[in-house]
């Protein structure tokens, strides 16, 4: 098989457990499958699996914007800035107003520095951060640079703050609870969050894990990049990529990107190329290929 699953994950069960669960399901251990983006267990929402070759999809996957609703506890802090940590409250902790949330709110939106939760699966000298956490190692984590879009608050009732979020690539949800908390002087932990939407693949179209069927609910791989233009090959020349060889282009494409996803004259993905201008003309040369020659 060769796509991609939007599956609604619910609580409960981690990122791994809902791929084994579509392993099984494709045929077992020996098929390739794997996530874009993963949800800690007390997240529900979007997670897209990909199937197959598609799992050479699940970077352009991760890089496409993503929408969060989050619940946030004010007046308590958590280790893991997250529901699932050791709550700590925090005595006499002021009771913001509406209005000073909204223009907390704001100063998050754009590009900011953020510094990941310790208990993530950043790598800190080989080993995973949280496991250096869990056996109570100190560790520093640098900042790092995220970009968010927008920030809305759509619901308050002191303690408990809703948010929507949307926001590139390497956000933590839970670190910006903590932020926010920070920030309100009330401290704060992320105590729900539901994942709503990476790029195309939002909650309305996602499927129940316990409902999904893999051969009736995959979507074409094609849907991963959005953001590369497409080629359509003649059967030549769409052979010709298929086994790795490079090819001249008749007509000349305009590319935002030296990237370009080469399909066949139905749509179909057959491979991610690199756009290569010459003075003699426009070059494609395969990077990935996913089927083979026919």
């Amino acid at each position: 098989m060769f796509g991609l699953l939007n599956i609604n994950k619910p609580v409960g069960p981690t990122s791994f457990d809902v791929v084994a669960r579509v392993r099984r399901l494709v045929g077992g251990r020996k098929k390739k499958v794997g996530h874009a983006g993963t949800l800690d267990p007390f997240a529900d929402g979007v997670l897209v699996v990909c199937l197959g070759p598609a799992t050479r999809l699940a970077d352009y996957v991760q890089q496409q914007t993503k929408g969060y609703r989050a619940g946030i506890t004010l007046g308590a802090t958590s280790d893991t800035h997250d529901i699932q940590g050791e709550i700590t409250e925090l005595p006499n902790a002021p009771t913001p107003q509406a209005a000073e949330i909204q223009s907390v709110l704001k100063t998050f939106v754009g590009t900011i520095d953020q510094i990941p939760p310790a208990h993530s699966a950043i790598h800190v000298n080989g080993q995973r951060a949280y496991n250096l956490a869990r056996a109570g190692q100190k560790f520093d984590l640098p900042p790092r640079k995220v970009n968010i879009y927008d920030i809305a608050m759509t619901a308050y009732d002191y303690p408990n703050l809703t948010i929507e979020v949307s926001c590139g690539a390497g956000t933590y949800i839970r670190s910006l609870a903590r932020d926010i908390g920070e920030k309100l002087g009330t401290g704060a932990y992320c105590s729900s969050l539901t994942r709503t939407a990476i790029g195309k693949f939002t909650l309305d179209n996602a499927i129940d894990l316990d409902t999904v069927d893999p051969t009736g609910d995959i979507i074409p791989p094609i849907t991963a990049l959005d953001a590369l233009t497409k080629i359509p090959l003649n059967p030549e020349n769409k052979n010709l990529i298929a086994m790795g060889k490079t090819i001249e282009l008749a007509d000349e494409v305009e590319s935002p990107t030296p990237e370009i996803a080469v399909t066949d004259q139905t749509g179909r993905l057959i491979a991610l190329a690199k756009l290569l201008p010459t003075p003699d003309g426009q070059f494609l040369k395969p990077k990935k290929v996913f089927i083979q020659p026919e």
